[in-house]
């Protein structure tokens, strides 16, 4: 199997969850009006969304990497 470079792999994985996000917002607009708290199927659709966009938002956000105090190779 080949691997992919680290970029492309999470630039794919950035594309394929937009388009599980484009594809769920669709089906929660086509879904019929649930009733409150008991459309167990509605409310797990609910889910997905939010998981799917923190998911995004976590390829989106740049790691904390911590640096020395003094940018001296000495102070490594």
């Amino acid at each position: 199997m080949t691997q992919l470079p680290y970029e492309e792999a999470l630039e794919r994985a950035r594309t394929e969850l937009q388009s599980a996000l484009s594809l769920l917002l669709q089906e929660i607009a086509d879904y019929p009006t649930p009733i409150s708290g008991c459309d167990a199927q509605f409310i797990r659709l609910i889910s997905d969304r939010t998981r799917i966009a923190s998911s995004l938002r976590d390829l989106d956000d740049r790691p904390f990497v911590a640096t020395p105090r003094k940018l001296e190779p000495e102070a490594a």
